[in-house]
């Protein structure tokens, strides 16, 4: 483990690659799983202030759900969570041309209709973040959704932590990326 201020952070994302291969899996992560997207308290009130927006994207069956469900719903382990369509997909998916599952929320974002990305916890995957009273553990979520990821990242040669650098950068702040950087650094010239 590596130690950033309150961030415990595992070997697994400094050491292993990973580049999300979409043509592969279809955005399998927005389906599979047996919680929605979790949120982060702040982002309870970013959802409920983009569905509007994010809502033209959606299918019918998520707009349904989010309908009678809310925007956000807490699931069994008392997580703030996106809803889920039949306990499946996130009900913020779409099905683009190509067959690839993806955000209705990125979708808006991306066509700079909103300022709000998507769920942190989306953003950073395959990274999870479990908080504690004294610390935040930052531990990779190895899936077999994502051997294709794996296997792209191999042949790039993108650890983790370079391909989740924008959310990392989201979640703790440009100053604490680089703390991260010098040492991975200082980590792997001792190897």
């Amino acid at each position: 483990m590596l130690q950033i201020d309150d961030a415990l952070i595992s070997l697994d994302i400094l050491e292993k690659t990973f580049v999300c291969d979409l043509g592969a899996c279809k955005g399998a992560c927005c389906v599979e799983g047996d919680s929605g997207a979790p949120l982060e308290d702040s982002e309870t009130a970013l959802i409920e202030e983009v569905y509007p927006i994010a809502k033209k994207y959606m299918t019918n069956t998520g707009i349904k759900t989010v309908e009678k469900e809310g925007t956000w719903v807490i699931d069994i382990d008392g997580d703030k969570v996106t809803p889920l369509v039949n306990k499946k997909e996130c009900a913020y998916t779409f099905t683009d041309e190509s067959g690839v599952i993806k955000c209705a929320i990125e979708k808006a974002f991306f066509n700079n209709e909103i300022t709000f990305r998507k769920p942190l916890s989306c953003h950073l995957y395959p990274i999870r973040i479990t908080k504690y009273n004294e610390f935040e553990a930052v531990n990779y979520e190895r899936n077999k959704l994502c051997i294709p990821a794996r296997i792209c990242g191999e042949k790039h040669g993108v650890e983790i932590y370079k391909f989740v650098k924008d959310p990392l950068i989201r979640k703790y702040g440009e100053e604490w990326y680089k703390q991260l950087e010098i040492a991975v650094d200082e980590l792997y010239k001792k190897k």
